[in-house]
């Protein structure tokens, strides 16, 4: 049987900074699952990792040598077209797209990849470039996931008497779901309760909506179309269009909207994020690659966040604003619209240098909430990252 691994290309590994500094491209999540959960499904079979080397210790990539290797792009999501093709590539072929990106390519088991043939693509698919792909494909990849996800199963009953469902065709409910006195309004999209997740009263959930495994909306939350909950997150007050990858909270008021939160982000009450602006112009968000800001032609554009980033009470993000991993942001002004990897302070009182054994510890006591423990191969990743925090901020 053949290996199957997803690699991270470089160049889309720096321009999805802060969401790849802590894991591959292929653990983004967009629509339900993560770009692996899709590929694992499409293919029926495990994928590995082929990663940056700070990450391969966690990551592994695992390998039959007796058998030949698919290698695909890991921030590429499935389709079945997609995947017929990909399957029917032989030994020393390639498959590349139309802007000549490396989709996928097969090798033996002698491992030499000098001279493949290629192949271009002409058929779409969605490949997740920046951190504004990640919600600008969401709805549909809610779509995809559903189809695949449901195909030839029963969802659960919706027993609750006081739950109101529009279109209840389009609604899948995972066992051990709770629903009270919620109104699930799936006419425009379909809608996806994971296991063990719960919606409290009075809440309002508009399709194409994932609320992921174990995850929580909290009495009123307003949750609108294309919006993903990862698993085991917290969230309440309204928000549009948004992918939170798990672990996350975002319990209280506030709007949060055209965002991206990685993991173990925590929004304090009343954080609010601007996703348009007042003269309706395209919105520009730091860049990595380009240390610069750069357009993301898009008029509609909120909050990219970090993994253990975490806003005080009553903050408020600008348009496209980009905060790092492990960073502390409070106070009532507009922080800056880049804030580096391990920083701590408010625009009024600047920002400085969060030390890292400081950091270390937040990461620790947030987690053994949910008790999972940072490990110590999580602690080298993040210490990594701390190093070099002056070159990739």
């Amino acid at each position: 049987m053949a290996n199957f691994v997803l690699f991270d290309n470089p160049t889309d590994r720096k321009n999805l900074l802060p969401l790849s500094f802590l894991r591959p491209l292929s653990l983004m999540r967009v629509g339900i699952l993560t770009i692996k959960e899709k590929w694992e499904k499409h293919l029926q079979q495990a994928c590995s990792f082929q990663t940056e080397p700070y990450l391969s210790e966690k990551y592994l990539t695992n390998i039959d040598d007796k058998e030949s290797t698919f290698y695909i792009n890991g921030s590429i999501c499935p389709n079945y077209k997609l995947c017929e093709t990909i399957l029917a590539l032989e030994e020393k072929q390639m498959l590349i797209s139309q802007k000549n990106e490396i989709i996928a390519y097969k090798i033996g088991a002698d491992r030499k990849t000098e001279h493949l043939e290629q192949f271009v693509y002409e058929e779409p698919f969605a490949k997740i470039s920046y951190s504004f792909d990640i919600f600008g494909y969401n709805g549909e990849q809610i779509q995809e996931d559903f189809k695949i996800i449901t195909k030839n199963r029963q969802s659960q009953p919706i027993t609750d008497p006081h739950t109101i469902v529009y279109k209840p065709e389009n609604i899948f409910i995972e066992e051990g779901a709770d629903l009270k006195a919620c109104v699930l309004n799936a006419e425009k999209g379909v809608i996806y309760i994971g296991k063990n997740a719960q919606i409290q009263e009075m809440s309002v959930i508009q399709g194409n909506f994932a609320l992921c495994e174990g995850a929580v909306v909290n009495i009123g939350g307003k949750m609108r179309s294309d919006t993903t909950i990862g698993p085991y997150s917290k969230v309440g007050g309204e928000i549009s269009n948004s992918v939170i990858f798990g672990y996350s909270n975002k319990a209280h008021d506030g709007f949060l909207g055209n965002s991206v939160l990685a993991e173990w982000c925590n929004l304090g009450a009343d954080t609010n994020t601007s996703n348009l602006k007042n003269n309706y112009s395209k919105v520009k968000i730091w860049n990595y690659t380009q240390e610069d800001f750069i357009n993301t032609d898009k008029q509609f554009c909120g909050l990219t966040m970090g993994d253990y980033s975490k806003s005080g009470i009553n903050t408020m993000f600008n348009t496209g604003t980009v905060v790092g991993i492990s960073s502390n942001i409070f106070g009532g002004d507009f922080p800056p619209k880049f804030i580096p990897s391990f920083m701590w302070g408010s625009n009024q009182n600047n920002f400085e240098v969060f030390e890292f054994d400081k950091a270390l510890e937040a990461a620790e006591r947030m987690m053994q909430r949910r008790n999972i423990p940072l490990t110590e191969i999580d602690k080298k990743i993040l210490l990594n990252v701390f190093e070099r925090r002056f070159k990739l901020k």
